[in-house]
C-alpha cells in the first residue's frame, strides 16, 4: 500500500471515531492552538498559546507534548492523539457493565438522584460544577439516565441530537 493509500485509511478511520460536532470541537481547539495559521501545530504554536493563558511551560515540556505525533502534528494527526488518549479509558462494554451494577430492574436505565449520589458519595467524588456538566450531557429521559447510550457517548459513539 502506497504511503498516500495509508495516509488516506487513516484519515478515514480516525474521522468515524468522532461525531460531526466533536469534529468541529476539536477543529476549533486546532485552530486556537495553530497560532501562526499553517495547519500545523508547532513549539512556537504551544509556547504562544500558554503565554495567552499567562504560563511559560519549560522547553522539555513542550518537546513531549510534541513527540507524542510521530510526524508532524496536523488536523488529523490531533485527532489520531485524541483518538487514542480516548481509547485509553475502559471499554465501552466494561463502563455499560458497571452502570448495570446498579440497575436493579436491568432497564438500561437508572434514576437521575440516584445517579447523583452515586457520583457524589462514591469513588472519586464529583463536585457539583461535574454533576452540572455531565447532566448536560447525560442522555436523560423521564428522570432517568440512559446509561446504555451514556456509555456509547463516553466513548464517542453518541448519536447525533
Amino acid at each position: 500500500m502506497s504511503d498516500d493509500k495509508k495516509a488516506k485509511s487513516a484519515t478515514s478511520s480516525v474521522l468515524t471515531k468522532f461525531s460531526q460536532s466533536q469534529i468541529q470541537e476539536m477543529k476549533e481547539a486546532f485552530t486556537m492552538i495553530d497560532q501562526d495559521r499553517d495547519g500545523l501545530i508547532s513549539k512556537g504554536d504551544l509556547k504562544e498559546m500558554y503565554s495567552s493563558l499567562g504560563v511559560t511551560p519549560s522547553e522539555d515540556i513542550l518537546d513531549s507534548m510534541l513527540k507524542e505525533a510521530p510526524g508532524q502534528l496536523n488536523f488529523t494527526m490531533f485527532l489520531s492523539i485524541f483518538s487514542e488518549k480516548l481509547s485509553g479509558t475502559d471499554p465501552e462494554d466494561t463502563i455499560r457493565t458497571a452502570f448495570a451494577m446498579f440497575d436493579a430492574d436491568g432497564k438500561g436505565t437508572l434514576p437521575e438522584e440516584y445517579l447523583k449520589d452515586l457520583l457524589e458519595n462514591m469513588g472519586d467524588n464529583f463536585t457539583q460544577d461535574e454533576i452540572r456538566q455531565t447532566w448536560k450531557e447525560a442522555p436523560m429521559a423521564g428522570g432517568k439516565v440512559d446509561y446504555v447510550k451514556f456509555s456509547a457517548l463516553l466513548k464517542g459513539r453518541g448519536e447525533e441530537s
